[in-house]
């Protein structure tokens, strides 16, 4: 699990920010298909090194970005899953929780959703 810890590590809350206990089991909202997440983040690791292996051998310079395209792209579809994941399922229960833990789950999602279209 991802957490994040306080200095002293006895207080921890879930990156969802559901304020759990440590220990406690919470699963992630891209936990039903984190198979295929991990798929395509291996085809995307692929493609990478395709790209590596393609200026190790000096290909057309073209080849190359259209590679590179192609990672990104997978990259993107990757990032977009797991934006929507997080926006059905960690920023829903926090909306339904709602006050500052609200607010501040809407926040990290706006500034999530602001870095990936930069």
């Amino acid at each position: 699990m991802n957490w994040r810890y306080s200095a002293d590590m006895s207080d921890t809350t879930d990156v969802c920010g559901m304020g759990t206990e440590t220990g406690a089991d919470h699963a992630h909202g891209y936990i039903d298909h984190k198979d295929e997440l991990l798929k395509r983040l291996r085809r995307a690791e692929g493609q990478v090194r395709g790209v590596q292996r393609m200026v190790s051998e000096d290909a057309y310079c073209i080849d190359i970005l259209t590679q590179v395209s192609a990672a990104t792209k997978a990259l993107e579809r990757v990032a977009l899953e797991l934006l929507d994941d997080h926006l059905r399922h960690c920023v829903a229960s926090a909306a339904s929780e709602g006050g500052e833990v609200a607010t501040a789950k809407l926040q990290e999602a706006s500034a999530a959703i602001a870095r990936l279209v930069r």
